[in-house]
C-alpha cells in the first residue's frame, strides 16, 4: 500500500502572514499620522472656532505647515479680514500633550509658543510669555459690533504665565494678559485718533477685567469679572470737553446714553 506524502505545516506561514498584515497596517497608520495634510488641521480649527478662525490655502502637514490666517464672523458670515503675510507652524508631541511654535512675522518678532494638554473633562492651553502686535482692523472680521465700529490702530498683547483650561462647560483662566490699544480710530467718528486704552486681565479663582484710558478725547473706563461661563462687565464712555459733537454718534452706538455719558453693560 502506497504511503501518502506528508502534509506540509502551514501554521508558520499563516502566522507570518498575520504579522506582515499587522506590520503593514502599522506602517500605514504611522504614515498617516506623520504626513497628515495641513488641510486636516485647517478643517478642525474651523470647526472648533465655528468658522471664526480660518487657515486659508494650507500647505505642508499637520505638524509642519504654512497658511494664510483669516478672522471671520462665523460660518456663512460675510465679514472676513486676513492678516498680512503667512503663518508658519511646527507642532510636536511630548509627554504632557502637544507643543507648538507659531511664526507670524506680521505680528510677533519672536515665534509664539503654546502647549496643549488633555484633561479629564477638557483641554488646557498654556501660552509662553510673549509680546505681539496686531492690527485692530482684524476685529472687523469677527462681526457685530466690531464690523460697525470698524476700528483702526495697533493692539499690543503681552502675556505672562497665561493659561486657559476648559473643564466641561467652564473656562478657567490663569496668569495675566494685557492689551494696549494705541491710536484707536473708528469709522463712526471724524477724530483720528480718538485715544489709547488698556485692557488688563488677571486670572485666578474669579478672573477680573479692567479697562482704562491712557490718553485721548474718548474716555473709556470699566471693570468686570469672568464666572467661568459668562462675562460681567460694567463701564462708561464719555467725550473730553469740546469733543462731544465729534463723538456723539459713537457714544450712541457703544452703550446706553445717560446724558453726556454712554453706559456699557455686558452680562
Amino acid at each position: 500500500m502506497a504511503r501518502r506524502p506528508p502534509v506540509p505545516d502551514l501554521q508558520p506561514r499563516r502566522g507570518s502572514w498575520r504579522w506582515a498584515v499587522l506590520g503593514a497596517a502599522t506602517g500605514v497608520l504611522v504614515a498617516v499620522v506623520l504626513f497628515a495634510p495641513a488641510r486636516w488641521l485647517a478643517s478642525a480649527l474651523s470647526g472648533w472656532t465655528q468658522g471664526r478662525l480660518l487657515l486659508v490655502n494650507p500647505r505642508g502637514t499637520v505638524w509642519n505647515g504654512t497658511a494664510a490666517v483669516v478672522f471671520a464672523s462665523g460660518a456663512g458670515g460675510t465679514q472676513a479680514v486676513s492678516l498680512p503675510g503667512l503663518l508658519n507652524w511646527r507642532m510636536w508631541p511630548n509627554w504632557r500633550g502637544l507643543s507648538a511654535r507659531l511664526d507670524l512675522s506680521c505680528c510677533a518678532a519672536q515665534p509664539l509658543g503654546l502647549r496643549a494638554s488633555p484633561r479629564a473633562n477638557g483641554l488646557q492651553l498654556e501660552w509662553q510669555d510673549a509680546r505681539s502686535r496686531w492690527p485692530a482692523t482684524l476685529l472687523t472680521g469677527l462681526g457685530a459690533p466690531w464690523n460697525t465700529l470698524k476700528l483702526e490702530g495697533a493692539l499690543d498683547l503681552n502675556t505672562r504665565a497665561f493659561a486657559m483650561q476648559w473643564d466641561g462647560p467652564a473656562l478657567r483662566i490663569a496668569g495675566q494678559a494685557t492689551l494696549d490699544a494705541t491710536d484707536v480710530s473708528s469709522s463712526l467718528s471724524t477724530l483720528r485718533p480718538m485715544g489709547s486704552y488698556r485692557l488688563s486681565l488677571e486670572g485666578g479663582t474669579r478672573p477680573t477685567l479692567l479697562l482704562s484710558t491712557r490718553e485721548g478725547s474718548l474716555e473709556l473706563n470699566g471693570s468686570g469679572d469672568w464666572s467661568g461661563t459668562a462675562l460681567r462687565f460694567n463701564g462708561e464712555a464719555s467725550a473730553a470737553p469740546g469733543r462731544e459733537d465729534a463723538l456723539s454718534n459713537l457714544l450712541n452706538i457703544i452703550g446706553r446714553r445717560d446724558g453726556a455719558r454712554s453706559i456699557i453693560t455686558l452680562g
